[in-house]
């Protein structure tokens, strides 16, 4: 339309604020109204009304995007979510920057499908957007390499176009800049504890690089949570032995400065780690910073001596497996004793099978029949142990003594078989269990003691079906442990003691570093007696007081964390003890790796190819940030 003779308007009626942004002239009888920014015409007529003017506006690309919500109907501000957004910054401040508000616009009539987010309120951050992507990557295991990919970067550009795109080597840069400031939080998490640390030792392999150590800590928290963080994860020099993989942890303790804190250390069940553990844990008694001398601190992961032990029973039917394998070809050990099951259950079917097809290849004997149903009862009883330690809501360490007796009871059982070749099965089975037995059965009894539905029924019950007449020894021995465990937290750590009582003690103002070995252990011990012997005769320890409750009710749901939260008032030094005993990881395999023998594969192929510092802080973030990501709500 020409519009070279048209005539503004200006009327007082034009009250609507789409307005300011559009021009009314007239020609003829015809109104027009004319966009201020793209000169669009579009009908002016006070019939047309202005929802046409204010959709224009909406998606006008000529004019500023600030300032649309003043376009909306209240029906329509009322029917479209605002979503205000707020984020953190990542300086050390940690000030809550200005929230965002972002408004979702639907178009009428059709005109378009697709929804148009708009920034009403404050600027792009490009920092912070990029510490965001990292932070993604880390998160998600996304290789670093996705950010120079091209279809990554016309996404962000469409999404985006104000983003500036980054490098591989900037993101790996942000990648270690959130490394290093996580790091200092749980830094200062674990320096505040009010209990011990347990840790867990694990070697992970990467495809064609070589194996990764990765340390993590495990503690209850002040509000009586069980914790979980992955403090290191380092390549291992294939060169080194033994001994010095005892000095990497070392290292890495001392490094988080957590070597005063620590009380017990889990490994996987093989015999290869004896002289790592034993190095480990001289170096700190020595120090004096274990209680008991060290005899809580080494604890052998329960659910990797299962698995060992069903792989025992597995080769000792390798020959049967095969011949079923022929018709079913399951993978994980729990797998093959669905198998076996499986096959038992038919037992008849197979043999018509084989009357009937000259084909088919499983052919067993009545004898390796009950071979197999012998073996499927005690892969049987293995997978039902393992589900409870794996799949239980509150994994702590008192849940384990039961099972492990029901196991040892199972294998003298097996021991006794008539049939020379599983009872050999059997005693095989009972020497990798014995071992496993010496060193984690005191932890084991302690933890189950520190049950008050149990207290010492459970070790009453048990024992003597172990161990017969000499049983009530066995007793005593736990429950002088739990006594000398008790004694040490009520006098608080050794060098605690140290620290706050020997400088007046000894009558120097010097520090106690100066100190020999031997004058600090008569002053210790002088210190055990001053606190044993000022206590008045007729009061109660916490620890007496606690065996004479009766016990309490069982419970379908029964989360004792949460008791001994609740009872600290009742008994102070003895929840000290329950914090630091029941924290101890009496098994260190997740869920999803419950039956393999397997060690961890590092699977993010493309983060196995970066520098091994690069591994460590893709690695270490991704289990610092995961849990506080899940409990955002988006």
């Amino acid at each position: 339309m020409e519009l070279s003779d048209a005539v503004a308007v200006k009327s007082s009626r034009l009250k609507s604020v789409v307005w300011n942004d559009f021009d009314r002239v007239k020609k003829g009888d015809t109104f027009v109204a004319i966009c201020r920014h793209c000169k669009k015409k579009l009908s002016g007529s006070s019939t047309s009304g202005t929802s046409h003017l204010r959709n224009h506006l909406i998606r006008c690309q000529r004019r500023s995007s600030h300032g649309i919500s003043q376009y909306l109907t209240p029906r329509e501000k009322k029917k479209e979510a605002t979503l205000a957004l707020a984020n953190v910054t990542m300086d050390q401040d940690q000030k809550m920057v200005e929230p965002l508000t972002i408004l979702n616009y639907k178009f009428e009539q059709g005109q378009l499908k697709d929804e148009l987010l708009t920034v009403a309120k404050g600027n792009m951050d490009q920092r912070r957007s990029q510490l965001d992507l990292a932070r993604m990557i880390i998160l998600h295991g996304y290789p670093l390499s996705m950010v120079e990919h091209s279809g990554f970067k016309l996404f962000l550009k469409n999404l985006q176009p104000l983003f500036e795109l980054v490098t591989f080597d900037k993101v790996e840069a942000d990648c270690k800049e959130i490394y290093v400031k996580e790091r200092q939080k749980v830094y200062e998490v674990l320096d505040k504890l009010p209990g011990k640390i347990s840790l867990t030792v694990d070697l992970w392999t990467a495809a064609d690089v070589g194996e990764y150590l990765c340390l993590s800590g495990h503690y209850v928290d002040e509000s009586w949570q069980l914790k979980k963080k992955v403090l290191n994860f380092i390549m291992m020099d294939p060169s080194h032995t033994e001994d010095m993989y005892s000095e990497d942890i070392m290292n890495c303790v001392k490094e988080w400065d957590i070597d005063r804190k620590l009380f017990s250390m889990t490994v996987d069940s093989y015999s290869t780690t004896d002289n790592m553990v034993f190095r480990i844990r001289d170096q700190l008694s020595q120090n004096r910073f274990l209680y008991c001398n060290g005899q809580l601190f080494e604890i052998r992961c329960a659910v990797n001596l299962v698995n060992l032990m069903a792989r025992d029973a597995l080769d000792a039917l390798l020959d049967i497996t095969n011949k079923i394998r022929e018709s079913i070809r399951p993978s994980r050990w729990d797998t093959t004793y669905c198998m076996l099951e499986t096959t038992l259950e038919y037992r008849r079917a197979f043999s018509l099978l084989r009357e009937q097809d000259p084909a088919f290849m499983v052919s067993l004997s009545d004898l390796e029949w009950e071979r197999a149903a012998t073996v499927s009862s005690h892969l049987k009883l293995f997978l039902d142990v393992i589900n409870v330690f794996t799949k239980s809501k509150y994994p702590t360490a008192n849940i384990y003594f039961s099972e492990v007796c029901d196991i040892h009871l199972q294998l003298i059982e097996w021991r006794n078989n008539p049939d020379e070749f599983m009872s050999n099965v059997a005693a095989k089975m009972k020497g990798k269990f014995d071992e496993y037995w010496d060193k984690c059965s005191l932890p084991l009894a302690v933890a189950a003691m520190l049950d008050p539905r149990f207290k010492m029924k459970l070790i009453e019950y048990y024992y003597p079906q172990l161990f017969g007449n000499g049983s009530a020894e066995f007793v005593d021995e736990v429950f002088g442990y739990i006594k000398t465990l008790y004694s040490e937290h009520s006098i608080g750590s050794p060098l605690a003691s140290l620290d706050q009582g020997l400088a007046y003690q000894v009558g120097v103002g010097g520090s106690s570093d100066a100190l020999s070995i031997s004058a600090r252990d008569r002053f210790i011990k002088f210190d055990k007696f001053l606190h044993e012997t000022s206590q008045s005769q007729c009061s109660k320890s916490d620890l007496d007081k606690y065996f004479e409750e009766p016990l309490f009710p069982l419970t379908a749901d029964f989360n004792i964390l949460n008791w001994w939260h609740v009872h600290t008032p009742s008994y102070p030094i003895l929840a000290m003890v329950a914090r630091n005993v029941l924290g101890v990881p009496m098994s260190k395999v997740s869920p999803e790796h419950a039956f393999s023998n397997g060690g961890r594969v590092l699977e993010h192929q493309d983060w196995s190819l970066q520098q091994p510092d690069t591994v460590q802080a893709l690695m270490c973030c991704q289990d610092w940030i995961r849990n506080d990501v899940e409990r955002r709500d988006y």
